[in-house]
This record gives C-alpha cells, structure tokens and sequence, in this order.
C-alpha cells in the first residue's frame, strides 16, 4: 500500500522486572513469545509501552520495574520511524528521577509519547467497555497523546487548572480565599477545556466509524459497533456541536454549579469527568455484553485505532497483543491475524500455547522461561 512502516529492530533489557540482561533483534512482522505464564512474556510488552508513553499500564511506580535485586534498570529500544532509524534510551532508578535520552539527546517525559507509536491490547482492556469512565478517558488521551503533542501539553495544563481551581475552591469554603477570584481560573479552565472536548469528539466519531468496519470485519457482519462522546451536564437537546457553543455552555454550566462546587470542594464538571458510550447493535455495551463480545469489541476498537493512528501520522503502530488469542474463537483469530499480517503491522504477541498460530513465513517465535528469551 506504500505505508511506511514502522517497527523495532531490537530491544536491550537490563534488570528490568526478571530480565537481568537481554538482547534482542525482532522481526517486522508476527512476533509471537510463548511459554508458561509468570516467564516474563509480558514484561517485554510493558518495556515497549513504557518507552512509548514513560508510564507502565500495570504499575504506578517507576520503581516496582526495577528488578529487586537492583537499584536501577535500563531500556534502549531501536526503531524505524519514517524510514528513518531513532532510539528511546531509558535509565530507571529507584531513588531519582528517570533519565530519558531520545536519539542521543536528552529528552523530557513529554517528549516520549509521539515517537514510538503503539497500540495496547491487554486483559485489563476489557475495562474499556465495563469499568469505570477514568479508563475510557485514559483510551482517549493515550491515543491523542501519541499523534498530537499539544494535544497532550493541553492535557497536562487542563489538569494542573483543575488541581488548582479545586485548591482554591476549597480555600474559599474555609474562608482563606474570595470566590471572586474563581472568575480567572475559569476563562483558563473553559478555554483549555474547549481544546480537549473538540479533539475527543472528533477521536471519537472518526473511530467509532473505523470499529463499525472492523468489527463487521471480524464478526463476518454479525455485529455492528459503535461509539459516542458524552459530556457530563450537558442533555441531548442542550449538547454542544461546536467549540463556540461548547464554551458557552461550560462557561454558565461552571457558574450555576459554583456554590456546590465550593461546598464539595471539587469542580463538577469538565472533560475530567466526561465519558464515552459503546453500543453494540444499537444497545449499550455496559450493561448488556457479554464478556466474549467485550473482548472482541475492544480488540475491533484496538485494530481501528492503529488505522485512525495511521490517518493522523502516516505511520502504522505497533501492535502490542498480551494474552488475546487463547480468548478468541477460531473465526476471530483467523480474521485478527489475516487482517495483521495484509497491513503489514508489526506485532508482538504473548501466549500459552504455540499452536495457536500459523507455522509461515511471516510468524517468528520466541521461547521464554525465567527470564530468557530462545528465538527458534
């Protein structure tokens, strides 16, 4: 098709979770690790996202990556990016900050998320649909964060503005502070707020376009996926189509609700508190899906997220897979891999059993046990 592809050629661990050292070439297509579980299949997974985006998706603290015998570990990840070869070089310690280093050059966390591109499909992902509205938010901004830095520069402003405005909404309850003083904050938080709403809305409808396809795709048009943005406060006569009327709409939405705002001490609403809906033929997901068709919405939803990632930046990401086949039916897996291996996106999957997938051209295994990785 004339993607340019992007992919890794190798991975260095050291004392990273129970990979004391490894060196390792990968494959621009099917990488497929297997073995028994607790080996340390998904530790190579979670070193791949974490120099992605310079945060785990299983842990909250640097530190618990750090092997325990050690006092710091270290991650340098070579890719191709625009035809182009880049490195992500990180160094973790247990009592100071981590260092990142992006080329040869030092780098900041902000830097991380747009160079190394991927896309995430996890047992905890099922949460996506069921769990609470944090982690369809957390969906949300992962995404945008990889294709649009300001994207995420917005993001940490909004969020500071909110830590700060519930600061001061709580210093004026206790009288420390004049609630006349809310007015500034509020220009800032609705202008800011303006910029997320407009960029997951159109996330949204872009994607849930793509789901549709994909997931008709997979389930051989048996099923039809779609997604909504919902704002919070805001009812379907009142819901805003533009920026413009978005802004005006918080704006009034931030002063009616002022006083209770000051009384609980936090801000009510905003996209801090927004949420996205998933129907599956026409009927919400949430309350009615089963656990098989959740599975297979959210990997629809992960395959469309690597072409809306492709649309915005020309690169197809990588596709992180941990644990998804042996939960898939046989059509589903069939359809995932076909599908993978025609776009030509490189993969790397964990598993159980190797018999799970196609002895080709285009597959590469690797054996883990405790910590050691055999490519066969």
């Amino acid at each position: 098709m004339g993607w340019m592809i992007m992919y890794i050629y190798s991975i260095t661990l050291h004392q990273f979770r129970n990979y004391l050292d490894l060196q390792l070439k990968l494959h621009p297509q099917l990488n497929i690790f297997w073995g028994r579980n607790a080996q340390g299949k998904t530790n190579l997974l979670e070193a791949i996202y974490y120099a992605s985006l310079g945060t785990s998706y299983r842990l909250k603290n640097d530190a618990d990556l750090i092997n325990t015998k050690a006092d710091g570990a270290h991650i340098e990840i070579i890719f191709r990016r625009l035809d182009v070869e880049n490195s992500i070089d990180l160094q973790l310690f247990k009592r100071e900050r981590k260092k990142i280093t992006l080329n040869g050059m030092p780098g900041r966390q902000r830097d991380l998320p747009s160079n190394l591109l991927t896309v995430l499909f996890s047992p905890e992902d099922l949460a996506i649909i069921k769990g609470a509205p944090a982690q369809r938010r957390r969906f949300l901004d992962i995404e945008l964060s990889q294709i649009d830095r300001h994207y995420y520069v917005k993001l940490v402003e909004y969020n500071r503005l909110i830590a700060q405005r519930n600061n001061l909404l709580k210093r004026i309850l206790h009288r420390q502070a004049d609630w006349k003083m809310l007015a500034v904050w509020d220009v800032q938080l609705v202008e800011c707020a303006a910029f997320l709403w407009d960029k997951r809305r159109q996330a949204v409808s872009e994607l849930s376009q793509l789901a549709e396809n994909m997931q008709t795709y997979i389930t051989e048009e048996c099923e039809k996926l779609q997604m909504k943005y919902q704002c919070k406060g805001f009812n379907e006569q009142k819901n805003p189509q533009n920026i413009a009327v978005f802004k005006e709409l918080y704006a009034s939405l931030l002063e009616q609700n002022r006083e209770k705002d000051i009384q609980r001490g936090y801000t009510s609403f905003g996209p801090h508190h927004d949420d996205v809906q998933f129907y599956l033929n026409d009927i919400p997901m949430k309350n009615f899906a089963s656990q098989g068709q959740q599975r297979s919405a959210v990997l629809s939803l992960k395959l469309a997220e690597t072409m809306y990632i492709y649309a915005k930046t020309q690169q197809l990401p990588i596709l992180l897979l941990d644990d998804v086949m042996s939960e898939l039916d046989v059509l589903r897996r069939e359809k995932m891999l076909s599908y993978i291996i025609k776009q030509n996106i490189q993969t790397i999957i964990t598993a159980t059993e190797k018999e799970l997938f196609p002895q080709n051209a285009t597959s590469y295994f690797y054996q883990v046990e405790a910590g050691k990785v055999v490519p066969e």
